[in-house]
């Protein structure tokens, strides 16, 4: 399993789990994968808006203020990181397979 698998494993456990985490595990977890989530989107060339609608801004908002929300939001906020990491994944590994056939 690669680093991303792993982590985004890591991150479907906390989710399902949450109640066992504390504001600092949810921060640790969230913060590690907006470094992550902006590194692919930086690889595949998708910029970041900016704007409070962007995922990485809602992300990090939960991780800085993960005392205000609900043990809920911090299920919500692990499973859609998950679930950004493994579609840009995906979107990376086409990229490759379209470079290699193009330079056939």
């Amino acid at each position: 399993m690669n680093d991303k698998s792993a982590f985004v494993s890591e991150l479907l456990r906390a989710a399902n789990d949450v109640e066992r985490l504390g504001p600092p595990e949810v921060r640790r977890l969230l913060h590690r994968a907006i470094v992550c989530i902006r590194d692919q989107r930086e690889f595949v060339g998708i910029p970041g808006s900016g704007t409070p609608s962007d995922e990485i801004i809602v992300l990090m908002n939960v991780a800085t203020r993960a005392e205000r929300f609900t043990r809920s939001d911090w299920a919500r906020a692990l499973l859609d990181a998950a679930e950004m990491i493994r579609a840009l994944r995906i979107v990376a590994d086409t990229q490759a397979k379209t470079m290699i056939r193009d330079a056939s």
